[in-house]
């Protein structure tokens, strides 16, 4: 008998497809509300500065109280649930502990991603639910609300609620990067093309 790891999923159209969540299966997965979205919203576009397709990723605990939080760029021309989910549970591993010896979990995991387009529902957006949701799983989260930033401003997917401020901005000229905080890795360059630190906070 052969052991060995499992090979990826495969990345044809209709498994992708199959790693994906719309708002309706988002809604009825029973999702916990934020008491307050806006304070949620503000504070980690403060602490990150998320430009365009910078998904920032947080941990709160009991009365929204901000754990940890963690920052990186992810675009793909085929968005796959399954790269995402993985991309979550690496920045998650680096700025929290697993809380996967609960018998439920006690903190939870929301993620704000800032994009181009319509604030309403894409399929770049069902594949970060679906990461989401399998990455809190994996790591002894609670899965919880997905954030999208556009230029219209930021809208909590799955329910009715949102705002103007803070909003995407798509600057036509690249702008020089913001000095590296606390815990964030050093600016690169990657084939003539700037790329956006990672940052992670800790409190």
């Amino acid at each position: 008998m052969t052991f060995g790891f499992a090979p990826p999923p495969s990345t044809d159209s209709a498994s992708r497809l199959g790693r994906t969540l719309e708002t309706a299966e988002w809604s009825a997965a029973g999702i916990p509300l934020l008491r307050s979205p806006r304070e949620i919203v503000t504070g980690l576009y403060e602490r990150h500065l998320p430009r365009p397709w910078t998904a920032v990723v947080a941990v709160i605990g009991p009365g929204e109280r901000l754990t940890a939080s963690a920052s990186f760029t992810q675009r793909s021309a085929n968005p796959d649930g399954w790269e995402f989910r993985n991309a979550l549970l690496e920045h998650l591993r680096r700025v929290i502990p697993h809380d996967l010896r609960r018998r439920s979990p006690v903190r939870t995991a929301v993620l704000l991603y800032c994009r181009d387009g319509e604030p309403r529902w894409t399929e770049v957006d069902g594949a970060w639910m679906w990461g989401l949701r399998d990455a809190c799983t994996l790591h002894g989260l609670r899965c919880g609300a997905y954030i999208t930033l556009t230029r219209s401003g930021w809208q909590v997917l799955g329910e009715d609620r949102g705002g103007r401020r803070p909003r995407a901005t798509f600057a036509t000229v690249a702008a020089r990067p913001p000095a590296p905080r606390h815990g964030a890795t050093p600016h690169r360059e990657a084939d003539g093309v700037a790329e956006i630190p990672a940052r992670a906070v800790a409190l």
